[in-house]
């Protein structure tokens, strides 16, 4: 058989897309270029791998065994890539993922440790939502990837590496005048109008809302920042409350003049912190010592943060 990997590639992500002008898109290629490796591949394969809608693509059974087949074929083209690059050089590589709410602040002091053990190490970074990084994993452009926990996939290997608290969020003037007025604010005490969470899609926001007691289709809940420093610099102008991870709330609060943070009373919400491999991947040696920076460099910053974040910090407005 002469198929190619650009064209499992792109069947692969057609697949995912389950659309050609968005498979292509992801791909970086023209619709046309796209549907015309696909049409090879099915000819190669000898039948229909995707039977096409007008708005929609659906997988065939044929095309559901090439896209298993597909995947262990690109993981390992991957990995043989990788390692043609590491000999020619020299150097080995490590590629990593974070999700967006944990790369601003583990990145920093992680790369430093990184860099300061191994000279010859080169770490790709990649900043993704969860589920882009846990496709990443799947095949093989990440070797591990740093997220909430859990995952709930199988075939991951799952490592702890810390607790990030939740802390109430808002403007130094709002949070002063709530304790004045004695009010102890559990995170099911929010009202909807007052609550500000990221866009969709993060999982910040499922996890906000779990401890919030909310359902994601609450009326008056406003779901639209796309990063926390947005969100931050909004409360903290006085556009309602939020939840802070204890990892984030220095530099937010660094960031942006005016803006608080709280502790609820216990027990304290918090999220679970972890390092993810695939269960495949040999991980003698570099998960135990990255997942060993990676809780000592979080850890640090959780613990000054909590330190330092008695009942609000900054000052008011």
């Amino acid at each position: 058989m002469n198929f190619t990997l650009r064209q499992l590639r792109y069947f692969k992500a057609l697949c995912l897309h389950r659309n050609f002008g968005r498979a292509a898109e992801a791909c970086h290629v023209s619709q046309p270029a796209l549907s015309v490796q696909i049409k090879a591949l099915e000819d190669i394969i000898g039948g229909a791998l995707v039977e096409r809608h007008a708005r929609d693509v659906l997988v065939t059974p044929l095309g559901r065994q090439v896209l298993a087949q597909a995947g262990a074929i690109l993981d390992a083209a991957n990995g043989l890539d990788r390692l043609a690059r590491d000999h020619g050089d020299g150097r080995r590589s490590l590629s990593l993922g974070l999700i967006p709410t944990l790369a601003p602040y583990l990145l920093p002091g992680t790369l430093a440790e990184l860099r300061a053990g191994d000279l010859q190490l080169t770490v790709e970074v990649r900043e993704a939502r969860t589920e882009r990084l846990l496709e990443a994993l799947r095949d093989g452009s990440l070797d591990a990837a740093v997220l909430a926990l859990p995952t709930g996939v199988d075939g991951l290997i799952e490592e702890e590496l810390f607790e990030d608290r939740f802390l109430l969020a808002g403007s130094a003037s709002r949070l002063t005048q709530m304790r004045s007025e004695a009010q102890i604010l559990r995170p099911s005490d929010l009202r909807t109008h007052q609550l500000l969470l990221l866009e969709d899609g993060h999982c910040l926001t499922d996890q906000a809302l779990e401890v919030c007691g909310r359902e994601r289709s609450g009326a008056g809940i406003n779901m639209g920042a796309g990063s926390l420093g947005t969100l931050s610099r909004l409360v903290a102008a006085g556009f309602g409350l939020t939840l802070m991870p204890e990892l984030a709330a220095r530099s937010e609060c660094d960031a942006s003049r005016g803006l608080a943070v709280q502790r609820f009373p216990e027990p304290e919400p918090f999220r679970r912190i972890g390092l993810v491999r695939r269960a495949a991947t040999d991980g003698t040696g570099w998960f135990a010592d990255l997942a060993a920076v990676l809780r000592s460099v979080g850890r640090d910053i959780v613990e000054e943060a909590r330190h330092e974040n008695g009942p609000a910090t900054g000052e008011p407005e």
